[in-house]
């Protein structure tokens, strides 16, 4: 189906067709990402996107779900997003919800009411990567964002009415600012509030830029039990009103499920009845992680 690379799309877009209407990732710097390095980022071409709409339907014309690629397909202008959207619903006719990757920089050069008519259009789920809430690491990973920054996107996006879903990558700040980070991540996502958070632990690929600093031993990766012991601070500091969290990515040590704050207490005992026990038998072994 017209795809250029390889494909990446969030979990819980596991059932959805995916449409690359962009190639990459147009901020493409972060120092711990390689997903779209081997891509020149693009807008592919109204004639492009009309093949692959055509394609799509043809193959599977009673979808329910639509997923936009690459990596910030939010960059489409948003004339051009609202095209696309507008034939997606009148093509699909059981389409009932269309998610797409949104950078942050890409988010803050949309007006609140460019927001709002891709929401009236049917756009429906937005995914930010947070990463962390701590300018230093922000920097350092070049994210391309202050903390402040990240809010305003954020906000922007559920002011818009549109669903929000915040990645944040556990074990970014290394054993050095571990709980920095995780206390900083917490107020940054409190103060967005979104109604889904992932959570991934770091895994440097030998390609990484970070993996150089992980080779000359200046960023140190989290043992297993670091790792537990930061989502614990990340949760027990995280004030969001309805929130339905996961942490089941293959990188993950211990997948986790919860809705906060009402399972908060529930995940604290578990975190801390293993971390206290040294229950390690019940986290995913180093080899089967994965991205």
């Amino acid at each position: 189906m017209f795809y250029e690379g390889t494909i990446y799309r969030p979990p819980s877009e596991a059932k959805s067709i995916i449409l690359q209407v962009t190639v990459g990732c147009r901020h493409n710097a972060c120092t711990f990402c390689t997903m779209y390095k081997d891509k020149s980022f693009r807008i592919k071409s109204r004639t492009e996107i009309q093949a692959i709409l055509d394609t799509a339907l043809a193959n599977d014309p009673d979808a329910e779900r639509i997923f936009l690629a690459d990596g910030d397909a939010i960059a489409v202008d948003s004339e051009l997003l609202i095209e696309i959207l507008d034939q997606l619903y009148e093509k699909f006719p059981r389409l009932k919800r269309v998610g797409i990757y949104g950078g942050p920089k890409d988010i803050l050069a949309k007006s609140p009411r460019e927001l709002a008519d891709l929401k009236e259009h049917g756009l429906t789920m937005v995914y930010l990567g947070v990463e962390s809430g701590h300018e230093g690491i922000l920097t350092s990973v070049c994210k391309g964002v202050t903390s402040d920054q990240m809010i305003d996107a954020g906000q922007r996006l559920k002011a818009s009415g549109l669903l929000l879903s915040c990645t944040i990558i556990i074990g970014l700040g290394g054993k050095a600012l571990s709980q920095e980070h995780a206390l900083d991540t917490a107020r940054v996502v409190s103060a967005i509030d979104p109604q889904y958070l992932g959570a991934l632990t770091l895994m440097v690929e030998p390609y990484a830029p970070l993996a150089k600093s992980v080779e000359l031993g200046t960023f140190q990766l989290l043992t297993p039990l670091e790792s537990l012991k930061e989502i614990h601070t990340l949760l027990t500091h995280l004030k969001v009103t309805h929130c339905v969290f996961r942490s089941n990515h293959a990188s993950n040590y211990l997948p986790l499920r919860a809705t906060l704050p009402d399972d908060r207490d529930k995940l604290l005992k578990t975190l801390t009845n293993i971390i206290e026990t040294n229950a390690f038998g019940r986290l995913r072994p180093e080899g089967w992680r994965g991205l």
